[in-house]
């Protein structure tokens, strides 16, 4: 399959995606600063640099895309046509840096939650958040938050 635009636009579109404060993630953030949830932002002391860090629960929450992070079964995980190889090495080596990076911090005795982007959409961040806060407040260890 052809790509739609030329080299130069494909170049500026993905150089121009951001790594935090995507608006999956400010809809998250805000969702729960109105629950009255505090938490810290991209904390580089910890492995994989978690989107948001709740330290008064032990926990951290990664806001994952679902196209980048091949968030399984979604519609929105999309592979590209053209240069299949290339994108199928970069998902492979995302994923395995996502489980690895959140085994460490489990290790080191953190809880981990990962939100999708999919679970953001249509209106649902307030189910989402819900959902996360009270698993902040209960005992579990792993929560994923994602609808498809």
């Amino acid at each position: 399959m052809t790509d739609v635009v030329d080299v130069a636009t494909r170049s500026r579109m993905m150089a121009g995606i951001k790594g935090k404060n995507t608006q999956p993630e400010l809809m998250l953030r805000r969702a729960l600063h109105a629950r009255g949830i505090r938490f810290r932002l991209h904390t580089t002391r910890l492995p994989g640099r978690p989107d948001i860090v709740f330290p008064r629960f032990g926990a951290v929450c990664f806001v994952h895309g679902c196209f980048w992070h091949r968030h399984e079964d979604c519609r929105f995980a999309t592979t590209p046509g053209t240069r299949e190889e290339f994108w199928q090495s970069k998902f492979v080596s995302t994923v395995d840096r996502d489980r690895r990076k959140q085994g460490e911090l489990m290790i080191a005795g953190w809880r981990v939650a990962v939100v999708w982007e999919c679970a953001l959409r249509a209106g649902a961040v307030d189910t989402a958040a819900a959902e996360l806060t009270d698993w902040l407040r209960g005992t579990s260890s792993r929560l994923e938050v994602g609808g498809n």
